[in-house]
């Protein structure tokens, strides 16, 4: 079974995925949240491809979403009733597409 993660490790894990990139990743709405933005659409959608073939791998799905150049993403496991390390891990791929 799969837990949530506890506050502290929700913050030391915000942190460390944050690191090298300045606070992009949050906790909006009790979920890991990030938005991206692109040029146009079609290079939001070619990421948005990309996004999913690693969540495909993973079998850990985003809630997200697109209007023209911008994807928003919300990472939450819903059978642990919250954050979980796997969020954070998919979380770790996608800022590494960018």
């Amino acid at each position: 079974m799969i837990e949530s993660c506890s506050q502290s490790v929700i913050d030391a894990s915000l942190k460390n995925l944050n690191k090298d990139s300045g606070s992009l990743w949050c906790i909006k709405e009790g979920k890991l949240y990030r938005e991206f933005k692109f040029p146009d659409f079609v290079l939001a959608f070619g990421f948005m491809t990309k996004v999913a073939i690693l969540a495909e791998k993973a079998n850990h799905h985003p809630e997200w979403s697109n209007v023209y150049n911008s994807v928003v993403i919300n990472l939450t496991t819903h059978e642990a009733g919250g954050i979980s390390k796997r969020d954070f891990e998919l979380a770790q791929e996608i800022s590494k597409l960018i």
